[in-house]
């Protein structure tokens, strides 16, 4: 190389040294901003969980409406309030078109749809009960996915709940059974009038075979009757 060329190449280092400085800042900030961004989101694991808390509010749509049945697997299951979740609507169906076993037809789930509204029941439950509502929903078999959810009460509150939403969603009709638990609990709870007819409109598929799940329901609403007479 000649003098010339290498006197050319030494004047151009300080220009190569300041562009991989200024493309060194210009990438750094934002990888930076995207790993704190989704940092924040909880995990389905976590959602509606609060960390030292021994208990959360859980929003119920569908059977666990009725006290009855949220006391079967989860005896911490207090009544908190009901409440509206906005801008979602009541769905049936399995997950990926799989028959339900236990109730013998389409699950409840919800969806995102603006304009329309669920309302339901907060729970409030131990923390120890986790494990045993995430059973019930199917979550270890990806049946059901844990999300976070703001429900709006009637004193004014928004609530962050822990709900839980079908996956791979399919669209199948309840059973009449299912849709009986489901009508029982919002007319328990006092749910709005107009809601409970929209609930009592639901088709079915119209199973009549044997539901075990529904005799347990039934045994524990006797009992209720009893203790109370």
């Amino acid at each position: 190389m000649g003098p010339g060329l290498c006197a050319r190449a030494v004047a151009m280092l300080p220009l190569l040294f300041l562009l991989s400085l200024l493309t060194l800042c210009t990438v750094l900030p934002g990888s930076m901003d995207m790993g704190a961004s989704n940092s924040s989101l909880p995990s389905p694991s976590a959602a509606g969980l609060r960390p030292g808390q021994g208990s959360f509010l859980y929003f119920a749509y569908g059977s666990n409406l009725l006290r009855e049945r949220i006391l079967l697997r989860n005896p911490s299951a207090t009544f908190y309030s009901t409440g509206r979740l906005q801008d979602f609507k009541l769905a049936f169906g399995n997950r990926r078109g799989r028959q339900n076993g236990r109730w013998h037809g389409g699950s409840a789930t919800i969806l995102q749809s603006p304009g329309d509204e669920v309302w339901g029941v907060v729970w409030k439950m131990n923390i120890d009960n986790l494990s045993s509502l995430d059973k019930q929903e199917g979550v270890t078999s990806a049946v059901y996915i844990p999300i976070e959810i703001t429900v709006h009460n009637d004193a004014g509150e928004d609530l962050i709940c822990r709900c839980y939403q079908l996956n791979d969603y399919v669209v199948s009709l309840p059973s009449p059974q299912y849709k009986q638990v489901i009508c029982m609990g919002a007319k328990q709870n006092l749910l709005p009038a107009e809601y409970q007819k929209k609930l009592e409109a639901i088709e079915t598929n119209n199973y009549d075979g044997p539901m075990p799940i529904m005799q347990e329901i039934e045994a524990a609403m006797k009992n209720v009757q009893q203790t109370m007479s």
